[in-house]
């Protein structure tokens, strides 16, 4: 089966769900499915090869430590069913509550690897997932063979990002919470440059794009991803058991993924204490979030408050102040996707991003296409920022306008690979590499973002011709915030007179 035969199928199984199911749902069924049929094809290859080495004898064949996942059988006195995908098709009514039971064995007997995995659907409520639907798509994907020899796990893979990506164009602006572009996390991944051996680390996780783009990264240039160490940590139960289900469908397995607030509880710590530290740093945090817990910050024991303390109605600097935290002294490198607003907002972000730079931290501001993401049409930025400076660049920031340098799709802007080779080499050079290809790019001083109030808007230093042009694209962006920020000092007002009864 080629590839596009493999997603035109995938369709046809989402397109199981399509009426009674809302598409913005889809993944919550789609991906527990998918992953319960892998795991359960991966295990009857793993017991045939079994087989085959103990000579024929079944009862040692059978032995847990032959397997990649424990996929329980059934217990008839305590009315357990068993937890193969074919136990699933012998299941005729009442399918919703039989499978609900077969995911909680499977999590309870691979407690170290698979608690929580499935996340938190009541498959056995017939209002949200009607049987009908549901037993279609258990037929739909028990016509699939997904054991390794027939679905490899770059197959595999690319057929998991595949449906990420359907699922994140069905769903809309609500695709930030969870997908990231991958020509984007590929960008961040190759400016990161990782190496054998490194720990990479991103603390707003979604569905693991990151992550998996950084073992992709040390594979293309020949090195052994295996010596990655992968953590990540995501808020959302779903999207936490989705980035888990996409790891071990690339074949990736020495990995964590916790789920928790990053900024409230961050669940990467020393056993004595204090954030632990990794080589890279990579992630897309929601931009400008509210109620992201300001009132600690400025108390906070893990000493993320550094450089500041960010406003409680954007949270954009606070991300960034907790990624400098564990990054490691010396060797560590960071990329993170950003609204422009970090650039330009003055106040408290202002004296942040003073002090950040202060500090020899930032290496490269990028100002991105608009149009790339799902949650906002608004152009944004990428800031990299480097424990240590290049030689080359001691003293300087290196600003990068890649603004042109974009193609247009059907909903959204994408940059393609000659876009991001581009780009890539930019950073890593100091230099425009495409002359008059639509990149520009130049080292600015410290002492020249201080004269200009630390305004760090990518169109006050890249092409400056005579007099300063107005940056339309900061403009923009400022009034957008502003209005926004007005939008909201409105609503909070609107609670509180409501709250003492001057508003009916």
């Amino acid at each position: 089966m080629t590839q596009q035969e493999l997603e035109q199928r995938l369709l046809a199984a989402c397109n199981q769900l399509r009426g009674p199911v809302d598409p913005t749902d889809f993944k919550a069924y789609i991906f527990p499915m998918l992953f319960f049929k892998r795991i359960s094809d991966y295990w009857d290859w793993e017991y045939a090869r079994a087989v085959e080495a103990f000579d024929g004898d079944e009862r040692l064949a059978r032995l847990d430590d032959n397997f990649r996942f424990i996929l329980p059988a059934a217990d008839p006195a305590r009315q357990l069913p068993g937890c193969h995908w074919r136990d699933l098709q012998a299941v005729d009514e009442n399918v919703g509550a039989a499978l609900q039971k077969m995911f909680q064995r499977i999590e309870q007997a691979n407690p170290t690897t698979l608690a929580g995995i499935f996340g938190d659907i009541q498959w056995s409520n017939k209002e949200k997932l009607p049987e009908p639907a549901l037993i279609g798509l258990r037929d739909e994907f028990s016509t699939f063979h997904f054991d390794p020899e027939t679905t490899p796990g770059d197959v595999m893979g690319d057929a998991y990002e595949y449906l990420l990506k359907y699922f994140a164009d069905e769903s809309g602006k609500k695709a930030g919470e969870f997908f990231t572009p991958r020509h984007v996390t590929r960008m961040l991944a190759e400016i990161l440059d990782p190496q054998d051996g490194e720990s990479v680390h991103d603390p707003t996780c979604g569905s693991g794009g990151m992550l998996i783009e950084a073992v992709n990264e040390v594979r293309r240039k020949g090195g052994d991803p295996r010596t990655l160490r992968l953590s990540g940590q995501e808020v959302s139960l779903t999207t936490a058991a989705i980035a888990r289900m996409n790891l071990f469908m690339h074949d990736i397995e020495d990995f964590r993924v916790r789920r928790v607030d990053t900024l409230r509880d961050p669940k990467f710590t020393k056993p004595e204490g204090g954030l632990e530290q990794f080589d890279i740093v990579i992630a897309n945090p929601p931009f400008s979030l509210t109620n992201w817990g300001r009132e600690d910050w400025p108390d906070d024991p893990y000493g993320r408050s550094m450089f500041g303390v960010p406003p409680g109605a954007k949270a954009d600097l606070a991300f960034v102040e907790h990624m400098l935290a564990v990054m490691k002294p010396e060797t560590g490198r960071l990329a993170v996707v950003m609204p422009q607003g970090v650039l330009f907002r003055a106040g408290a972000e202002g004296e942040i991003r003073k002090r950040i730079v202060q500090a020899g931290l930032f290496d490269a501001v990028i100002g991105l296409p608009s149009n790339l993401f799902y949650n906002t049409t608004l152009p944004a930025c990428i800031l990299v920022l480097r424990a240590s400076q290049r030689p080359s660049r001691k003293g300087d920031v290196l600003f990068v306008d890649a603004s042109k340098r974009f193609v247009k799709d059907i909903a959204r802007n994408v940059m393609s690979e000659a876009d991001l080779a581009t780009i890539v080499a930019a950073v890593a050079t100091g230099e425009d590499p495409d002359g008059d290809g639509g990149l520009d790019c130049r080292l600015v001083s410290v002492a020249e973002i201080e004269a200009g109030s630390w305004d760090m808007s990518v169109g006050r230093f890249v092409r400056r011709t005579g007099s300063e042009p107005i940056d339309v694209v900061a403009a923009l962006a400022s009034f957008l915030d502003a209005r926004a920020s007005v939008e909201d000092a409105e609503r909070r007002l609107d609670e509180l007179l409501r709250a003492g009864g001057f508003v009916a």
